[in-house]
């Protein structure tokens, strides 16, 4: 016999989602305290006193006292079956009435295959509204795209040639990996502003990161790349004075040889210019590339990352994400989702590009379903939610 209980214990619930195939980081009891500027609650069904499926819901106000829920990558369930998806269906329209819900959004971890199809008729029939295979990214609240790499597949000596002498480059310019989490924020928060600024957009501030990482704890981390300049200012000097020497010992008269050691001087001493203002503008250490990950279960999310382009040409870009993965696989994790990807997949996408150079699997997710409750209001709600996501 199937039963329903409001309010569950976020132990029991977060038990339940780790020890599902679906399981995933935006289902932990935890992210509500992320999104808390919604109102939230976990819900769990029951079948003769044991937990077979658990939600956790956010629940956002519409005017005149409605609300929209959202089951951010859930409904985590066994979909295969049918007595426990319409039980937890029904329940759920009662609790989002209850909640003067319009409707109730889910997107499922659940790829775009054969098997998915044959779901999503099922849930049609159950009273959801299977919302598409959408064309792009900004069509859905979590991307129906992603780019997650697998332990078994991060394999360095398997890179392509490129990724490879990206991170030997970066390892052979004098960079220092930390990882950490409080005392690195005011340094991460510094290089997610330049990415910020560089690309025009709004991420997120350092008091949400703080919240992220003091929410998760020790399945948080933050990992930053840094910089010695004064190294590299050292060597600068030494290549210079050796481009020095040449020039002032060549006994050469050949015209190409003379321009090649007169290019090289010209190089090396732009370079330790460069760098004596940069250390004198920033000082000997200095951090350039960063990324934040928050691990549920086996499954990391890699949330956030960025880079200061001044330096990209000691790709230490490369450098975070490799480490950063490679931290959260050392610490048990079986999977690293890298984050969302343009439904276009096109090889001239950047960061499609970059994200291959780590051997992830490009996994195609099967997108929303709503589960309208208000039926007169749902056709007019849902109108204009989609009219304002074309906007944005």
């Amino acid at each position: 016999m199937y039963t329903t209980k409001i309010g569950l214990e976020p132990a029991l619930h977060d038990g339940y989602i780790v020890s599902n195939p679906l399981s995933h980081l935006l289902q932990s009891a935890k992210w509500h305290n992320i999104k808390d500027n919604w109102n939230s609650e976990i819900i769990g069904f029951f079948d003769d006193g044991q937990l077979v499926a658990s939600v956790s819901i956010l629940i956002r106000p519409l005017p005149l006292g409605f609300t929209m829920l959202y089951i951010p990558r859930g409904i985590v369930i066994d979909y295969s079956n049918d007595g426990l998806l319409k039980y937890v269906f029904s329940e759920l329209k009662k609790y989002g009435k209850k909640q003067r819900a319009v409707f109730i959004k889910f997107d499922p971890a659940l790829e775009n295959n054969e098997e998915s199809h044959q779901i999503i008729q099922k849930l049609n029939r159950f009273g959801s509204k299977w919302m598409g295979l959408t064309t792009e990214m900004h069509d859905t609240i979590q991307p129906r795209f992603n780019a997650v790499v697998y332990k078994e597949d991060f394999i360095e000596d398997e890179f392509n040639k490129k990724t490879r002498q990206a991170l030997r480059k970066a390892r052979n310019s004098h960079t220092i990996v930390k990882f950490g989490r409080d005392e690195l924020l005011d340094d991460f928060a510094k290089i997610i502003q330049k990415t910020e600024d560089r690309k025009g957009i709004s991420l997120r501030n350092r008091e949400y990161f703080e919240k992220l990482v003091d929410t998760y704890q020790d399945d948080a981390n933050i990992t930053i790349v840094y910089l010695d300049l004064k190294a590299l200012l050292d060597d600068a000097q030494k290549a210079t004075e050796k481009a020095q020497t040449a020039w002032d010992t060549k006994e050469t008269t050949n015209e190409k040889k003379i321009k090649q050691l007169e290019n090289a001087l010209s190089k090396a001493q732009k370079d330790l210019s460069d760098l004596s203002e940069l250390v004198s503008k920033n000082g000997n250490l200095i951090p350039v590339s960063s990324a934040l990950t928050v691990n549920f279960g086996t499954h990391t999310e890699h949330l956030y990352a960025g880079t200061d382009t001044a330096y990209q040409k000691y790709y230490t870009a490369y450098l975070a994400w490799f480490e950063s993965i490679q931290y959260m696989f050392d610490r048990g994790a079986e999977t690293v989702n890298m984050g969302g990807l343009e439904n276009s997949l096109l090889e001239t996408d950047g960061l499609l590009k970059f994200k291959k150079n780590f051997n992830p699997k490009i996994e195609e997710y099967v997108g929303e379903f709503d589960i309208p409750v208000n039926s007169f209001l749902y056709p007019i709600i849902n109108k204009l939610y989609m009219m304002r996501k074309t906007r944005v």
